[in-house]
């Protein structure tokens, strides 16, 4: 099983946030990435400057045949696609992909002069993939740490736990 993070705090050409992210999952089936389930979207503040348009999120499951490589490139070219510009870490965004789980593998790889880890380094701290993961795959476990998502949910701190909002598209 291969789950995806998407996430949008910018209006691109195309539109809004939902659509960003509407858009950005329509591409990816275009280049054999079929989803299999979809997450309701949850809005949550900017990480880390609170005062950046809020972020809306889903998460998704994807089946494809692609290797991880075929997949980071496919990513790469829907953001841009999206209107993704690549500021400073955490700028605001219209379009964000994240592989949050590839095959329950624990993988580390150079992608274009980068380093990526999947899953991602601090997946068990992010409430804006962790609730919506959840909401998709109630009994999904850390590939690394091997914890269930109920446990890395009670995790959570107060303010992360209350500070995300399961929202209707506009």
């Amino acid at each position: 099983m291969i789950f995806l993070g998407l996430g949008s705090n910018l209006p691109s050409k195309y539109g809004d946030r939902f659509t960003n992210i509407d858009l950005a999952i329509s591409s990816l089936e275009e280049y054999e990435i079929n989803v299999i389930k979809k997450s309701s979207f949850y809005q949550t503040p900017s990480y880390p400057n609170k005062k950046n348009p809020k972020f809306i999120n889903v998460v998704i499951l994807v089946e494809t045949s692609l290797s991880l490589t075929d997949l980071m490139s496919i990513i790469i070219f829907v953001e841009k696609k999206l209107e993704r510009k690549r500021g400073k870490k955490n700028d605001p965004r219209t379009c964000d992909i994240d592989i949050i789980d590839y095959n329950s593998q624990i993988l580390n790889l150079k992608y274009n002069g980068s380093d990526l880890t999947v899953p991602h380094k601090e997946i068990s701290s992010r409430n804006f993939v962790l609730f919506p993961l959840y909401e998709i795959s109630p009994t999904w476990k850390h590939p690394k740490t091997k914890e269930i998502i109920s446990v890395l949910l009670q995790k959570l701190n107060e303010e992360d736990k209350n500070s995300i909002l399961k929202i209707e598209k506009n």
